[in-house]
């Protein structure tokens, strides 16, 4: 990696504050984490459980965010900032339907779908009181992603830093109060979570509503386009998802304490996959800018400055989380057979982390380059193809969690394989808004 690049400046200044928003939320889930889990070993598994599901709705609908914010990208660049301003109402009034319809289906059927993930007993109850609580939020979420995904392909990275950070420093207020002041226990987790994403949603639709558009009145026609830009993304982050329950259904019937530890890992996999998507978000943001006012080889160029730093800051990452292996458990619980879990699967979630750098970096790149489909279809190819079988013979030949770790590297690598094939063939690189125009109808 050489030591300069004229990009350095501009991914920093548009990572860094990607960075402190990505960071916040997995911030705040630890530490929720870490409340819920002092409170007892079934309530951190219901929060597992529940948690699956809620983060699940959310992030399956994240192409509010990564949709937009390429269009977007793409316009901004073009000079097209009027169909920008109409690609941020329609998001708006998108992202709010389809979060009334997921808070009606998870309240609906929240004790089937802990069950159909192994939720049993007292912690089955536990969790399905968290989901039909936590589902009221999802609406003013979902908002969120699409104002953070429209002020990101505009290039105003701050604005989302400030509201999110602002919001979930209540969160984790709240938390405290709720559970320990007024002693209401995994439930005051759930409403806390719920209030603070009412006021970080009514921020960004103000957002929403304050872009350049001569119409902002809620279309079909509108949001058709925009929808089929995401169904693409909506795909490829279904199949990681459903990987991701795949892990939970598996580890809820090999233990309490298994699953348990996967959610101490999983946490911490996230929100160092958050950290890592900082760059993701760059790369989004300057290749679609880049390919919007024509220029592929600036966009090549920056593209592979971002896959650098990504896998450096893999690198260290998978160090500092080596060098705690014997600390980070224990400030998450008091269980020890939960903490010996934990610790045996340290070095796998560990040394996977320059090639997680790698992929996020790859998928940003692609992303902001309008090349979803592709995406979509490695994605498949790594989920159905690599981890679901891994983790479903890790139950049957009694492989524990550290089978469907192993399973989770497997799904690593074959993303690597295939992004990396698809960034060296230089096919993404399309110029021009053409791909973005269709999202302003």
């Amino acid at each position: 990696m050489s030591l300069r690049s004229p990009y350095d400046r501009e991914i920093l200044r548009l990572a860094l504050p990607a960075l402190g928003a990505l960071a916040a939320e997995p911030l705040y889930l630890l530490a929720d984490t870490a409340m819920v889990g002092h409170l007892g070993t079934p309530e951190l598994a219901a929060l597992a459980l529940a948690g699956t599901l809620l983060t699940g709705a959310f992030t399956l609908f994240n192409f509010l965010t990564y949709g937009t914010t390429a269009a977007v990208a793409r316009l901004h660049g073009a000079g097209e900032e009027e169909a920008a301003g109409r690609i941020a109402a329609q998001a708006l009034w998108l992202s709010a339907g389809i979060g009334v319809v997921l808070t009606a289906v998870l309240a609906g059927l929240a004790a089937p779908l802990v069950s159909l993930l192994g939720g049993e007993g007292h912690t089955g109850s536990l969790a399905t009181m968290y989901l039909r609580i936590g589902s009221l939020g999802l609406p003013f979420a979902l908002i969120a992603l699409a104002g953070q995904g429209w002020l990101r392909g505009v290039s105003d990275l701050r604005t989302p830093l400030v509201i999110v950070v602002v919001a979930n420093v209540v969160n984790v207020l709240l938390n405290l109060l709720f559970i320990y002041g007024l002693d209401w226990g995994l439930a005051g987790s759930a409403w806390a979570t719920v209030v603070s994403q009412a006021g970080m949603g009514a921020a960004f639709a103000l957002r929403l509503l304050r872009a350049p558009a001569h119409d902002r009145r809620p279309t079909l026609a509108g949001m058709r386009p925009l929808a089929r830009i995401g169904g693409e993304i909506f795909v490829r982050t279904a199949a990681l998802y459903g990987s991701f329950l795949v892990a939970s259904a598996v580890l809820a019937r090999i233990g309490e304490d298994s699953l348990a530890a996967h959610l101490i890992a999983f946490q911490l996999f996230v929100f160092l996959a958050l950290v890592l998507d900082a760059v993701a978000i760059a790369g989004q943001v300057i290749v679609g800018r880049a390919l919007g006012a024509g220029d592929a080889r600036g966009a090549r160029a920056a593209a592979r400055r971002m896959i650098e730093w990504a896998v450096l800051a893999g690198a260290a990452f998978a160090a500092v989380m080596l060098a705690l292996i014997d600390l980070l458990p224990e400030a998450f619980t008091g269980d020890p057979a939960v903490v010996e879990r934990a610790q045996e699967i340290w070095p796998l979630f560990a040394l996977m982390q320059p090639a997680n750098g790698a992929v996020f970096a790859l998928d940003g790149i692609l992303i902001g380059a309008g090349d979803t489909r592709f995406l979509m279809w490695g994605m498949l190819a790594a989920s159905l193809g690599a981890f679901v079988p891994i983790a479903l013979l890790s139950l049957a030949l009694d492989l524990g969690i550290v089978g469907v770790w192993t399973g989770l590297v497997a799904l690593i690598a074959v993303r690597l394989a295939t992004c990396g094939w698809r960034f060296r063939s230089g096919r993404w690189a399309v110029t021009g808004a053409v791909r973005a125009r269709g999202a302003t109808a």
